[in-house]
This record gives C-alpha cells, sequence and structure tokens, in this order.
C-alpha cells in the first residue's frame, strides 16, 4: 500500500522499453560487452514481458571512451544524431518505458530523434537512467518536453557499475 492506495500494478499492462545503451569502454566500469542501459531495458522485459527496442545510432559511437564523448558532444550541441531504425507504432501500448544513460544531465540525442515526433498523448511513460553519480539528471523534465501529451511518471536511477546487481530494484519500481 502507498499511501492508503494500492501501488498501480505495472505487469499486466502490454509495455515497450525503448532504450539508448552503449557497450564497449564506459565510465568507471571499462569495457563491457553490453551496455548498462541495456541489462536494466532486459530486466524490465523479463519482468513485465514488454517488447524492447534499442535506439541505434546511425554512425556508431567511437569503441574508445574519450573520443565517445567527444562525439556525443558534438551531437548534443548540433542536435543532429540520426538513428537506425524509427520506433515502432506505439498504439498498442499502455506503458512506455524509456531508458537512457545520463549525459551531461541530458538523454543521448539518438533518444531525442527517436522520439521527438510521435504523439504520446494518453501514454504513460517511466523513465529509466544508468548513471555514474548523476541520478536521473534532467532526463523526466526532457522527456515531458519531448514526449508532448504524455504522462511522465517517477524514474529509477541505477547506477551503471551496479546494473548486474540492481535486477531487484527494478523489480520494487515495477
Amino acid at each position: 500500500m502507498l499511501f492508503g492506495k494500492e501501488k498501480e500494478n505495472y505487469k499486466d499492462k502490454k509495455s515497450i522499453v525503448i532504450y539508448f545503451s552503449r557497450a564497449d569502454e564506459n565510465y568507471s566500469v571499462g569495457y563491457i560487452d553490453k551496455g548498462n542501459t541495456e541489462v536494466i531495458a532486459e530486466y524490465i522485459g523479463d519482468i513485465t514481458g514488454a517488447t524492447l527496442f534499442r535506439v541505434e545510432p546511425k554512425n556508431p559511437y567511437s569503441k574508445d571512451y574519450n573520443t565517445c564523448i567527444e562525439e556525443a558532444k558534438t551531437r548534443q550541441a548540433s542536435h543532429n544524431a540520426p538513428i537506425k531504425e524509427n520506433i515502432p507504432d506505439l498504439a498498442e501500448y499502455e506503458i512506455i518505458y524509456i531508458g537512457s544513460p545520463v549525459y551531461w544531465g541530458y538523454m543521448p540525442e539518438e533518444l531525442v530523434t527517436a522520439l521527438k515526433d510521435i504523439d504520446f498523448a494518453g501514454k504513460t511513460i517511466r523513465p529509466f537512467t544508468t548513471h555514474e553519480g548523476s541520478g536521473l539528471g534532467s532526463i523526466p523534465g526532457q522527456i515531458k518536453n519531448v514526449c508532448k501529451g504524455a504522462n511522465v511518471l517517477d524514474g529509477l536511477a541505477i547506477t551503471g557499475s551496479s546494473v548486474n546487481n540492481a535486477r531487484g530494484k527494478v523489480e520494487n519500481w515495477i
């Protein structure tokens, strides 16, 4: 119970996880085969049965961390981050989980590109992030600005270096 109300059950609602994730060299965790945000997205998919959709850059980032952050800064400053594939039609989904690493307090520009022209009227969005100290950053507010008409709920922030032990946190949040 939550303040005299039952916690809403999101497990039984048709949902999709839209996320951006990057493997290779990451801050604080070194080289990884699977991006931290993807690990959390997969937990959500396992727990809820949600469809997973990974937003991928048309031009992949460098495997080297320092080169990657320069590329990301350029894409964010120019608002130019083409993606490989558009998000599928969201008409059948009630809940949309949006997952992101935190880049200087915000989503990678590829997620903005993927989300900006979609009608989110009547949709519920549950944001989640992976980070090494930024928490949710400004991402919930950014999602409210980009995803017009959506009901954006409280988000979940998971430290990237702890994702492999975070399934319980994800289950509690859902």
